[in-house]
């Protein structure tokens, strides 16, 4: 929570000597477990504070308000990403992501661990997208957002553990753990926004993207690193 929250004061502080345009890098969660789908940037979220996702939740809710109360104050130029699940190369094989998790225990013919039934849905964004997504914001400099980044097309935990196991041809079974506390049933970006500020939309649809993931997954276990 302090690296989310203090962390971040620095940096508009920075813009603001510097008169450089500032981005903060924040987050779906902002949205919590979500009571409106799918989630526009005027959604407030439904956040547990006192939960286990709350450090992280909060954190970049607190980020958010720095930002914009430098916005107010001192006219620091500053903008918002949101963004949401974000997968392709160079992940971290140990981050916990949903996509490295299915990917890494697929190549070992581990068991997929998917939580509760597996109808928690998720929206991924291959991280081309994404990138160009940034840069577009970076570049509006008339817009501050928040602005939601992501690929509005949803799949339910179990759909993405399928088509994992069948791109990688393992024969890895799919087993069920205990939902965690406070994991959203429900994750979908509204993009209207990006796609009238930023004439921005994900072109690359998570089959396309699982693809060279999973590769650079199988290089970097082959060579084991």
């Amino acid at each position: 929570i302090t690296t989310s929250s203090q962390g971040a004061l620095p940096v508009p502080e920075l813009a603001r000597r510097k008169k450089a345009r500032a981005l903060l890098a924040s987050t779906s969660e902002v949205y919590g477990d979500p009571e409106v789908h799918p989630q526009p940037e005027s959604y407030r979220g439904s956040v547990n504070p006192i939960g286990p996702r709350a450090c992280y939740d909060e954190g970049k809710r607190c980020s958010e308000a720095f930002f914009f109360d430098y916005h107010r104050q001192y006219a620091v130029d500053v903008c918002v990403a949101r963004i949401f699940n974000t997968y392709g190369p160079v992940l971290n094989q140990g981050d916990g992501r949903v996509v490295s998790n299915f990917v890494v225990q697929a190549l070992r013919g581990e068991p997929i661990t998917v939580y509760g039934e597996g109808t928690q849905t998720r929206s991924f964004c291959y991280v081309s997208d994404l990138v160009e997504g940034l840069i577009r914001l970076m570049n509006a400099r008339d817009f501050t957002g928040p602005v939601n980044l992501g690929n509005p097309s949803e799949f339910t935990m179990l759909e993405l553990a399928e088509v994992v196991v069948e791109l990688t041809g393992s024969r890895s079974e799919i087993v069920h753990r205990p939902l965690p506390e406070d994991d959203p049933t429900q994750r979908q970006p509204d993009i209207r926004l990006a796609k009238e500020r930023l004439g921005w939309a994900p072109q690359v649809s998570l089959r396309e993207g699982l693809k060279p993931t999973i590769e650079y997954f199988r290089e970097v276990l082959a060579s084991g690193r």
